[in-house]
């Protein structure tokens, strides 16, 4: 019994290998880090100031690629959890926003080689910072489709849509702006940034905090408190941190990357330097954390302003280095959460954890027979 057993587990586990062997190298061969670029030297046809589009790269930076190109603004890219697809916002269509007077953005969806471009809003103001649900289902984006202002400027506020577009609902409604909105890995919390508590006015208004309220909406509550402005929450993939921006010094002056508990707790300095770091994104597995810099010195050719590149270093600030290389602006890095890296947050297990709870099972079958 004991032999067949043994038998059976080593049929089981070398058919497993088989299939996952080419779907693992399919993923190793698969672009993990996506970014926004103007590298390409598109002018905008309206506005006359250099656009971006949306890049892939390896995780080591290698093997750059362009996925879209046009000369309107594409930004802000976000990988669906199973990796297939990439949630952006682009002005290409040429509205502008009824509030701001700027070309206004939609939120738009293409395969993770750029193909199949679909625009899931269309609205005459704007919709921005778009953000996938752990199961993929649903994307959270911010606009400022409600016509209210936050003072001298357009407000925004944090709605969801299903995958496809449809079934758009409001989370938030007050007075102030919110934005950035960063699902939990558990999909049960959306963490997202907002100027509403007005504690402080500094050179450039209303300083900015880290809030996080239920999926729906509901029981909202502040993390940061403080004087200056917290920006770019993003969850670990074990939903324990979060990782931000801070301006500690006040006045959208030297950002730098921050971590703190899921509940505020324990917020940590990872960089130090005189320049901006900012836009933090985990690793899968949640050792790593890429950031855009402007440490390097670089200034635009055009524009003649510092520009960033993207870096990457440990999750404890150690072991910074450059991905990215240009004279050009490449920022909003976000790595890919591959179901073959890391499970998402207890919910289901990857292939690999799958298979060792077969291993888990087999004794226990053992037992009870």
């Amino acid at each position: 019994m004991q032999r067949r057993e043994n038998l059976t587990h080593f049929i089981l586990v070398s058919v497993i290998a088989v299939v996952l062997t080419p779907l693992m190298i399919a993923v190793a061969a698969q672009a993990q880090i996506t970014f926004m670029s103007d590298r390409d030297g598109h002018v905008h046809p309206r506005l006359g100031w250099p656009t971006s589009e949306i890049y892939v790269m390896d995780a080591d930076g290698n093997n750059q690629r362009r996925l879209t190109n046009n000369p309107n603004l594409d930004t802000h890219p976000s990988w669906s959890p199973d990796g297939k697809r990439i949630a952006f916002m682009s002005d290409r269509d040429g509205h502008f926003d009824m509030l701001g007077g700027l070309p206004a953005s939609e939120i738009y969806v293409m395969d993770a080689d750029g193909g199949n471009r679909q625009n899931l809003t269309n609205d005459p103001n704007s919709d921005s910072s778009p953000s996938w649900s752990p199961d993929g289902e649903r994307i959270v984006f911010v606009s400022d489709r409600d016509g209210k202002r936050d003072g001298n400027r357009e407000n925004y506020e944090i709605y969801v849509m299903d995958a496809d577009g449809n079934n758009r609902q409001r989370l938030t409604d007050n007075d102030f702006y919110d934005s950035s909105p960063s699902w939990s890995p558990d999909g049960e919390r959306i963490a997202f940034i907002s100027r509403r508590d007005g504690h402080f006015i500094g050179e450039f208004g209303l300083s900015y905090e880290i809030y996080v309220m239920d999926a729906d909406g509901k029981n909202t509550r502040r993390l940061t408190n403080n004087r200056k402005n917290d920006f770019s929450p993003l969850w670990s993939p074990d939903g324990k941190w979060i990782a931000f921006a801070s301006d500690r010094k006040g006045d959208d002056v030297n950002f730098e990357i921050y971590v703190m508990d899921a509940d505020g707790g324990n917020q940590q300095k990872l960089t130090n330097n005189r320049v901006d770091d900012t836009s933090p994104s985990w690793s899968p597995d949640g050792k790593r954390i890429i950031f855009t810099s402007q440490r390097d010195g670089h200034v635009h050719p055009i524009l003649g302003w510092p520009t960033s590149e993207i870096y990457v270093m440990d999750a404890d600030g150690k072991n910074a280095r450059r991905l990215t290389n240009n004279p050009h602006y490449d920022s909003n890095p976000e790595w890919v959460n591959s179901p073959f890296s890391v499970s998402l947050a207890g919910k289901k297990f990857t292939m690999w954890g799958w298979l060792k709870q077969v291993n888990r099972q087999l004794p226990l079958l053992r037992e009870q027979r």
